[in-house]
């Protein structure tokens, strides 16, 4: 018996395997692709292959209903949604190599009154090309099939909650195809959805993460000032933000995860003299990872000035932010890799708790690494790390709050 799903998911990674359980949820057949067999094979044992908090459950029911099915090729349907990853390239311009594979891998099976949406993170104007794509593989149905773009806003270890309740911006080529979108979206979306045309809508998104990056690297560039002004730059923020108009974001140890990192050179490769502020924060938070290598590099050799021997090193988290297994753009795995290059004879102690293995780093448990350690350098907040009692005669080095004094 054949499945006949309603919905295809072009990409079944950290949002295409979210958003496909939750369509599901609400008994609509969904088919899932994607380019691994092992990815397909779990999702369809009812399982997951990555860390979301009450993604497993859903993602079980689904399965066990039969309304979702994971394969590694599309099959025929009424709705194509493309959740693909969008790197970038080269001089850090925005890649939708993968936005356009997926496209392609679609086309043969599109039908007249179909809708295809591209959720991914994309430069303006893609919505436009994967339509004269698309059109020019199959001119008889221009102007015959509904496309929008539809991005997400989900804070990864939220992410099955906020993918219902988090308003959306959706932006067709046409109105009509912004009505049917729209339509589509309230079947699962509790949140408000807000119509525009997809230019608007690809910009929207951008704008949106450019505009965390920048506020944060605000906050990383004031933790450098501090450093060099002696200042506890933890208590410094506390007091400035009890200003009624001031909300400075904490520092860390650089921006990383797939949206804040990348999205606003998609902004900067094609508006370069326009975008100078939005730039500049990419180079203080790219420089903040930078910095803290050195500040672990630099604490290395006082120590071994101070006791004429090699210190023991834990580097504590790899994830790009706290509660998570993803570590894709993480700045924590850039400094991590950053100081084992100048690496001697010291033993370092690499702390990720939340995934088993790494197919580079030997990882070690966090409490193993702090008791061994001599220097402890917090690299991202994870919940088990504010836990940990460290005794005083080891060298801390907080980079994001972990045990910051007021």
């Amino acid at each position: 018996m054949s499945y006949n799903p309603e919905v295809v998911t072009i990409g079944l990674g950290y949002i295409g395997l979210p958003t496909s359980a939750l369509i599901a949820q609400n008994n609509i057949k969904v088919f899932g692709v994607d380019i691994s067999p092992n990815v397909v094979n779990t999702i369809n044992e009812g399982k997951i292959h990555i860390v979301e908090p009450d993604l497993d459950t859903a993602v079980a029911a689904a399965v066990k209903n039969n309304f979702l099915k994971a394969g590694l090729k599309p099959e025929t349907a009424n709705v194509y949604l493309i959740v693909v990853p969008t790197p970038f390239k080269g001089d850090h311009e925005p890649d939708i190599s993968y936005v356009q594979a997926a496209t392609e891998t679609i086309i043969p099976y599109l039908k007249m009154g179909d809708l295809y949406i591209i959720e991914s993170t994309s430069p303006v104007g893609t919505t436009e090309k994967m339509q004269e794509l698309i059109y020019t593989r199959r001119p008889e149905l221009k102007n015959k099939i509904f496309m929008a773009y539809c991005p997400e806003r989900v804070l990864p270890g939220n992410v099955m909650y906020e993918l219902v309740h988090n308003d959306r911006v959706i932006g067709g080529v046409d109105e009509t195809s912004t009505g049917k979108a729209v339509k589509f979206y309230s079947q699962f979306v509790k949140g408000e959805l807000h119509k525009t045309n997809a230019r608007t809508a690809e910009m929207c998104k951008l704008v949106e993460n450019s505009s965390r990056d920048v506020q944060i690297a605000f906050a990383n560039e004031l933790s450098l000032i501090c450093d060099k002004a002696e200042i506890n730059v933890w208590e410094l923020i506390r007091l400035a933000n009890k200003h009624p108009r001031v909300n400075i974001l904490q520092p860390g140890c650089g921006v990383g995860g797939h949206c804040i990192a990348v999205d606003p050179y998609f902004i900067v490769s094609d508006y370069p003299m326009e975008s100078r502020i939005i730039g500049k924060a990419r180079e203080v938070n790219n420089y903040k990872s930078f910095w803290c290598a050195e500040k672990i590099n630099q604490s290395k050799k006082e120590f071994q000035l101070k006791y004429n021997r090699e210190p023991k090193i834990a580097l504590m988290g790899l994830a790009f932010k706290p509660n998570i297994d993803d570590l894709r753009e993480s700045p924590a795995k850039y400094i991590v890799q950053r100081v084992l290059q100048n690496a001697n004879d010291e033993e370092y102690f690499i702390v990720e708790p939340n995934i088993k293995e790494h197919n580079i780093f030997k990882l070690t448990d966090y409490r193993e690494a702090v008791e061994k350690a001599d220097i402890i350098a917090f690299l991202v907040a994870h919940r088990e790390f504010f836990e940990l009692n460290i005794s005083p005669e080891r060298t801390v080095l907080d980079f994001c709050g972990v045990k910051r004094q007021y």
